[in-house]
């Protein structure tokens, strides 16, 4: 369907649901500089949260998110490949990570398997649901992992009269629709790999992450299916990455030690 149809059937969906009377423990995003449990746990504070203003965790005082705050849920951990949500299960809540990744997979008729996103601590996962009713794929924990939960009915019922939290799901779904568009496999493999790192690095720094030292849970494997490569082929330009000094990756812990030496590659790609 049309990402214009999409948005279309999202307002429909926001105007029409119904609140939901369960009442989840309170979510609280740990704030940078709190210890934290696990280890390599990469968190973030509620005021960098992609549902900061549908939970009302970000202390503004907005009257409108005000009821949000007492229906977020905090829920995990999740292992290492389990579901948080699989195909053909009805939509009923959104995601946001709180620490750990969420992978998003669909699988075809015959059984191949491809990656459609990973999703970073303060990134909301379950959007593409909104408009078929179901999860159109299977979301998957890459390592340990929580979420905070958030009942979309009680979203929707709270937008028929708050104009300031409709607007504010626009502008998630509106967001989701740009990441998935402003993808292009029209490029060669060090560019794909360089685009990756360098998109991966922005979206950390967003949250108020390192951009330049981060962990990739997520195997070789993963990468190269997202990227519509093979796994020896990520590798090779990681390997070259290395040797030129552009990365340092040691195991799955990544340094970007020239940043703009990749963003040349996708200069020189485009040229």
């Amino acid at each position: 369907m049309p990402v214009g149809a999409r948005i279309a059937r999202s307002s429909a969906a926001v105007a029409t649901e119904a609140v939901m009377t369960a009442k989840p423990k309170l979510c609280a995003l740990d704030v940078p500089g709190m210890a934290c449990a696990e280890p390599r746990d990469a968190r973030v504070s509620c005021d960098r949260c992609g549902l900061v203003h549908a939970c009302g965790m970000s202390g503004n005082g907005s009257v409108a998110f005000a009821d949000m705050h007492k229906l977020v849920e905090d829920i995990g951990p999740f292992r290492s490949n389990d579901h948080v949500f699989k195909s053909g299960e009805p939509f009923r809540t959104l995601f946001a990570v709180k620490s750990g990744m969420v992978k998003t997979v669909q699988v075809d008729a015959e059984g191949r398997a491809q990656v459609l996103g990973f999703y970073l601590p303060g990134e909301v996962v379950g959007l593409e649901a909104v408009d078929p009713g179901v999860y159109p794929c299977d979301g998957v924990a890459l390592e340990s992992t929580r979420l905070c939960k958030l009942p979309f009915d009680a979203v929707s019922h709270v937008a028929q009269r708050e104009p300031e939290v409709q607007q504010h799901l626009f502008r998630m779904f509106s967001h989701a629709i740009a990441q998935h568009e402003a993808r292009s496999w029209d490029m060669g493999a060090d560019q794909r790999v360089a685009a990756f790192l360098l998109d991966l690095s922005a979206r950390y720094a967003l949250r108020g992450l390192s951009p330049e030292h981060f962990h990739l849970p997520m195997p070789r494997s993963d990468i190269a299916n997202f990227l519509h490569l093979a796994a020896e082929t990520v590798s090779r330009v990681l390997a070259r990455f290395r040797e030129q000094g552009m990365v340092d990756i040691i195991g799955r812990e990544v340094h970007l030690q020239q940043p703009a030496a990749l963003r040349a590659l996708l200069k020189d790609d485009n040229a």
